[in-house]
């Protein structure tokens, strides 16, 4: 009887010890998902311009991205999207490490760490078109490599990488020159704040830009700005030229059958004279200039929100734009009225 007993205690242990091993397999692999992650969105539009009597259809984005882990310290995304205003346009493509908490390494293909509006994807833009900043300074994906950390006891992550200059469809050329980018986000009670630095030499001038932006979001109310100088090297302040913008939205719940928010935005952005360069290396002076451009932006969009990922909004934006005296503005770059609809999944 002792000798069974013995034995019964050694193998409740067994079984004790076996079902901690297991309990600590489990709780391990449960903070690291291996299987894909598959989101996308689809914006369909339809524009008409009020400056030359004219309109289009427009889908303006299909993306698809699949993202995932194969490890706790090894992730990946992938990132397409099949009709870009009909084109289809490769995105990201990048590889992830955390050798430790806190520190981020990626590598691969990439939007750099530069300003705030740029990094809006279509499944959370507040309006139908990008601002002024977000769409013509510094928006650059480009091929490198990034490191960022978040400090353990504030709420502050920098971000530092170097990136080819060239355009991401081509990834053979080799390059004498690289683009640097930095950028610092503090984030608390509601505040994000950020200030970025970038060099990028695209064409036969290194263009440099730094960016501030701030933004606060509480209750129903969401509010940001943003500000970037650009300043092409060996131009003086003649070529110097700003962007900037400042928005807000509104959002209200709704108790119908179908819609459950809705939700009011505002925003005025603008872009003063910069210069235009010529993709020729013999002709490093500028070949012309944009023009100086404002725009009052006012819109409201109603919507079905069924979780953080799978979401419909029906979006009507109208577009002002405001030019020096002399300027004739074009379909693309005038008053309009867009509406949209987005699903997200």
């Amino acid at each position: 009887m002792k000798l069974l007993h013995l034995a019964l205690v050694c193998a409740s242990l067994a079984a004790t010890g076996a079902s901690a091993q297991t309990a600590d397999s489990t709780a391990q692999s449960s903070k690291v998902s291996y299987l894909p992650h598959i989101h996308g969105v689809v914006r369909g539009r339809f524009e008409a311009s009020t400056v030359e009597s004219a309109y289009r259809f427009q889908v303006r984005n299909a993306r698809l991205n699949v993202g995932g882990a194969i490890g706790p310290m090894v992730d990946y995304f992938l990132q397409a999207d099949f009709c870009d205003r009909g084109k289809i346009k490769m995105l990201d493509a990048w590889i992830g490490l955390k050798p430790t908490k806190g520190l981020n390494l990626r590598v691969g293909q990439f939007r750099v760490p530069f300003g705030v509006n740029t990094f809006r994807a279509p499944n959370n833009y507040l309006f139908s078109n990008r601002s002024f900043l977000g769409k013509d300074c510094a928006n650059y994906r480009a091929v490198g490599a990034r490191v960022a950390y978040s400090l353990p006891t504030i709420p502050l992550t920098l971000e530092a990488g170097a990136f080819n200059p060239g355009t991401i469809g081509d990834h053979q050329p080799w390059h004498s020159t690289l683009t640097f980018a930095s950028k610092a986000t503090l984030s608390t009670h509601g505040f994000t704040a950020s200030v970025s630095y970038l060099s990028h030499k695209p064409l036969t001038r290194r263009i440099n830009y730094l960016d501030a932006a701030l933004g606060w979001k509480g209750g129903r109310w969401r509010l940001d700005g943003e500000y970037t100088l650009e300043h092409p090297a060996g131009m003086g302040a003649d070529g110097v030229s700003h962007a900037y913008l400042a928005q807000g939205e509104y959002a209200m719940p709704l108790r119908t059958k179908f819609f459950n928010q809705l939700s009011f935005e505002a925003r005025f952005d603008g872009r003063t004279r910069a210069p235009e360069f010529s993709a020729d290396p013999q002709s490093p002076q500028p070949c012309g200039w944009w023009e100086a451009r404002r725009r009052i932006t006012v819109g409201s969009t109603i919507s079905h929100i069924r979780t953080a990922n799978l979401q419909m909004h029906l979006r009507l934006d109208y577009e002002k734009y405001l030019y020096n005296s002399g300027v004739r503005p074009t379909a693309e770059a005038g008053d309009k009225a867009i509406v949209e609809l987005v699903v997200t999944f």
